[in-house]
């Protein structure tokens, strides 16, 4: 059964009740989750519920070796996640013999972030958790819990192989959320090639959490990537310092200057003045609905920005029935608990993310549900379910890259009941340009199909390795693995990686199997980033991503300490990094080259050919620039010597016959056919993720004006994985509306020859250069027959 609905539903009590049952009746369960701060979270409500037949424990990385044999000794609820399922307890199954003879239930959590890659790789994992408990004679239910998606059933099946009902009702109680969509607004910068400049999100979103801080507004701001988590709340506590040396100095004359204190943070002392802006500024829903607290933070702010506010009924009314008095409930009620709490203003924030050690995110799990934090900035990693009662606002800095997580993530705040503020705030990117232009395509709109591809031989080989090395695998058990696994398991003998005999496929080797599949989707062995002087270890990246997050001179960011890297050693994996304060950050760049190697399928599509199919693309980082933290301004670009990478995988790409290209090369009325091209390809690329789940990080593209495989003006965009994972596929299926959407973004947007809201790319290895965005517009309308 997979239950799909939305943000505090009660899919917890609904998976826990059955759970609790099977323990009583002399069952385990075994509860999966993609993180550990959720399994931590799990762990906590069951032991609040003070039941002595029910043994609970984590059992992940963070697990210490000497609780690690209790845990499988005795525990009956064991909360882990497909990684230690994957390298511990599969390859170890007899060590567990006990808890596998009773297993009853099997609770997949969160299971709408198992997509793409890692998704098929946890499908992989699940199908080797029902063989091994077939092994001891169990069968257990398995209870897949999941945000509201697109035909549930469905990804359920693909995700364990077997049948599901599904339950999508929610009559759950919750309060109003108003949804605001944020266009930071032009700045007079100009980047590449003259382009105007936008003021970033990262920017846009600590300025804003500083705000709410003042307010004493609980809020998260979630944001892309590790890097811009520490960057937000590093920003937001330095305006926070400043706010604070300001209140020590003491209120200036009226109308004076306040030197060191940013315009936009003057005069906002009075809550009720702020609340009055913001009701006349373009979003006044803040100063109604939430007025006091969000007025003060979002009066003047709103000034700055484009805002398109969408609030419920609910809202509406609670605004015209609380506007006379909440403004100054809010500002006694917040200036109580703020002296209640005492301590400085920019101690009150903080950064979350994945890569942090075990310790240090405990500390920072407990701070924000104790209140003791009011501001985090997080990457994805409390977006899945953590229990965070009492939040007010978030903050999400760009488009999270599906329409389930961007209401995952708004759905954090006003988890007990009360009213809430969500704020989409748009980056400099074809894809938020659009959405905050046409939030119809948003709103109303059903969340994504949940995609992933068991079936790729590149993710299907380690698994079929690593189960064979768990139990030597038999005709029989090929159902399980799907269609593919017969011609990948001849492949794998033919490698020498199983050995065929009578009685079925057999691991030989010494080496550890498992090891052969990194779940993740990223490759390689992770790279430790340590501080030269001390030794310390920082963290961790994975070995693909440390091309672009830790190349010499990348600025790398760690609990709001900045460091900058001195060195990176790829072959013993480790990047020293040296403590500094510069005043950019900075963006790797890379070139590709792409072949195609089969074309599966293919169409008419306009007066051109729409393909899919298999291609081998080399990428290569070649230098990084450097931008301006605050303002997005290009500082400069330094070349790098990193060697490239070759994958195998899928791509969508359309083609265009010369004939249909006349119109294009008329005297007079001539554009560049090759700027034109690559001003589609990156805007294409940009808007793919409205249409698949994926990230626009997950897909690449290369476009041409005459392609050595097509003969043609070819234009293709590519998974980022090895094999592919399902995104290139849903672009070919969606072509008319994933174009069509392409070509309004790049004619929607304001600049006049091409920015980073439409056509430009911040990875770009060429200098986004050449690019024509009138050639981008008139050549797709030839492709979609305007």
């Amino acid at each position: 059964m997979i239950i799909a609905t939305g943000t505090a539903s009660g899919k917890s009590l609904a998976y826990l009740v059955p759970a609790v049952t099977e323990i009583f009746s002399g069952g385990t369960v075994l509860y999966l989750t993609p993180t550990k701060a959720l399994a931590a979270d799990q762990l906590r409500a069951l032991r609040k519920l003070r039941l002595t037949q029910v043994r609970a424990a984590t059992y992940d990385g963070d697990t210490p070796p000497e609780e690690r044999r209790w845990v499988r000794q005795n525990a009956n609820y064991v909360l882990t996640n497909p990684d230690m399922l994957h390298r511990s307890i599969l390859p170890r199954h007899s060590s567990w013999s006990s808890f596998w003879r009773r297993l009853r239930l099997v609770v997949v959590d969160e299971c709408h972030g198992y997509r793409g890659v890692f998704g098929s790789h946890v499908a992989q994992i699940l199908r080797r958790l029902r063989r091994v408990a077939a092994r001891y004679g169990s069968s257990p239910v398995f209870l897949l819990a999941s945000a509201t998606a697109s035909d549930p059933a469905a990804a359920g099946v693909r995700l364990t192989g077997l049948e599901m009902a599904e339950v999508t009702t929610d009559a759950s109680p919750r309060g109003s959320t108003t949804f605001a969509l944020w266009e930071p607004p032009l700045t007079d910068l100009r980047g590449e090639s003259g382009a105007p400049v936008r003021r970033t999100a990262t920017a846009e979103a600590a300025d804003l959490l500083a705000d709410l801080v003042i307010e004493d507004v609980r809020t998260l701001a979630f944001v892309r990537s590790r890097r811009a988590a520490e960057a937000v709340a590093l920003t937001a506590r330095r305006t926070l310092e400043e706010v604070e040396a300001l209140i020590d100095a003491g209120p200036a004359p009226y109308g004076e200057d306040v030197e060191g204190v940013p315009e936009e943070m003057r005069g906002r002392n009075d809550g009720g003045s702020s609340g009055e802006a913001s009701e006349q500024a373009p979003g006044g829903a803040f100063g109604g609905a939430f007025g006091g607290a969000f007025g003060g933070a979002f009066g003047g702010a709103s000034e700055r920005a484009g805002v398109r506010v969408r609030s419920s009924p609910e809202a509406t009314e609670a605004a015209e029935a609380a506007e006379a008095t909440e403004a100054a409930d809010a500002a006694e009620t917040g200036a109580g608990r703020r002296e209640d709490r005492g301590g400085r203003l920019a101690d009150r924030v903080a950064a979350y993310r994945a890569g942090y050690l075990a310790d240090d995110r405990r500390v920072l799990e407990k701070a924000l549900r104790s209140g003791e934090l009011t501001g985090l900035a997080t990457t994805n990693a409390l977006e899945l379910g953590v229990d965070v009662s009492g939040l007010d606002a978030v903050l999400i800095a760009g488009w999270p890259g599906t329409r389930a997580s961007l209401w995952q993530q708004a759905g954090r705040a006003g988890r007990a009941g009360q009213d809430a503020l969500a704020v989409l705030i748009a980056r400099d990117d074809p894809l938020d340009t659009y959405i905050v232009h046409h939030p119809e395509a948003v709103f109303g709109r059903p969340v994504e199909a949940i995609v992933l591809d068991p079936d790729n031989p590149y993710v299907l080989a380690p698994h079929l390795c690593a189960a064979a090395a768990e139990i030597p695998l038999t005709e029989d058990d090929l159902e399980i693995f799907g269609p593919a696994a017969p011609d990948v398991l001849d492949d794998l003998v033919s490698r020498g990686l199983l050995r065929r005999r009578p009685t079925g496929w057999f691991w030989t080797s010494r080496d550890h199997a498992a090891d052969l599949a990194d779940i993740r989707g990223s490759g390689g062995a992770p790279v430790q980033v340590v501080e030269a002087s001390t030794g310390r270890l920082l963290g961790t990246v994975d070995e693909p991503s440390a091309h672009t997050m830790v190349h010499p001179g990348a600025v790398y960011l760690h609990q709001s300490e900045t460091f900058v890297v001195d060195v990176l050693d790829l072959d013993a994996g480790v990047a020293l990094v040296t403590a500094a304060e510069p005043d950019y950050a900075t963006f790797a760049r890379d070139v590709t080259d792409i072949r195609v190697m089969e074309s599966l399928r293919s169409r008419p599509f306009g007066p051109g050919t729409l393909h899919f199919g298999s291609v081998e693309v080399t990428r290569q980082v070649v230098s990084y620039l450097k931008r301006r933290t605050q303002t997005g301004e290009v500082l400069g670009e330094e070349p790098l010597d990193l060697p490239p990478r070759t994958l195998c995988t899928r791509a969508v790409w359309w083609t265009l016959p010369t004939p249909a290209l006349a119109d294009l090369v008329q005297p007079g009325r001539a554009v560049d056919l090759g700027g034109a091209a690559h001003a589609a390809e990156h805007a294409s690329i940009g808007l793919l993720p409205l249409f698949a789940t994926c990230d626009r990080w997950d897909i690449g593209g290369v476009s041409t004006e005459l392609h050595p495989d097509t003969g043609l003006l070819t234009v293709f965009v590519y998974d980022g994985h090895d094999g592919g994972a399902g995104f290139a596929e849903r672009g070919y299926a969606r072509a008319s509306d994933w174009l069509t959407a392409t070509r309004e973004a790049i004619a929607s947007c304001e600049c006049e020859r091409g920015c980073p809201s439409c056509i430009q790319s911040p990875k770009c290895g060429n200098g986004n250069e050449p690019l024509d965005k009138a050639g981008a517009i008139r050549l797709l309308d030839i492709l979609l027959g305007a």
